[in-house]
């Protein structure tokens, strides 16, 4: 009788050190694979602001100029600090008398968006104060390029890479207001 409890505790501990190993592969295979892996920029999530869509906020008067770009931006929001020297770059590259209408929507309080700014050298044509979703924006940051009748020419989201901020500046300064319905 000893004898077999001798073997049942030897196999239930070979047992146990299996399993251990078994599950210690799995959660170190885990752990480097998800390192591996890039996570997505948020400029791949999906908004439901499309190209061709009437834009949504009717208190901003589009018919201003040619061409309006709203950037939904946040205090809050690491990827729109991140992405504070490009915002400059357009809103420089507009000048003062610019044929694009440069235009910062916050959910925060214009005052506290208003010192955001203020503290980064950024200045837009008009600063607002509207909840991303008032404009169908999923998060920030989230660039709307609108034309003067207020139809949506084009989105996008998320800090951007170099390649999609040179699609911008060539979208938002191009001569040519094309619709994409």
């Amino acid at each position: 009788m000893a004898d077999t409890h001798k073997r049942i505790e030897l196999v239930a501990n070979v047992a146990i050190i299996l399993l251990a190993v078994v599950l210690g592969v799995i959660l170190i295979d885990r752990y480097f694979s998800a390192q591996d892996k890039p996570t997505p920029p948020p400029s791949t999530v999906a908004s439901s602001l499309t190209p061709g869509m009437e834009f949504p906020l009717k208190s901003l008067d589009l018919a201003k100029k040619e061409k309006t770009l709203v950037m939904v931006l946040s205090t809050t929001c690491r990827y729109c600090t991140a992405s504070l020297p490009f915002y400059k770059d357009l809103v420089e590259k507009n000048g003062e008398n610019g044929s694009v209408n440069m235009v910062a929507v916050f959910p925060e309080e214009l005052s506290e968006s208003g010192k955001y700014l203020s503290e980064n050298n950024v200045r837009f044509d008009e600063v607002l104060q509207a909840d991303p979703s008032e404009l169908l924006a999923r998060g920030t940051p989230t660039l709307i390029l609108t034309n003067d009748k207020g139809i949506v020419l084009d989105v996008w989201i998320g800090k951007l890479p170099k390649e999609k901020e040179e699609e911008v500046l060539e979208r938002v300064f191009s001569n040519v207001v094309v619709t994409n319905n």
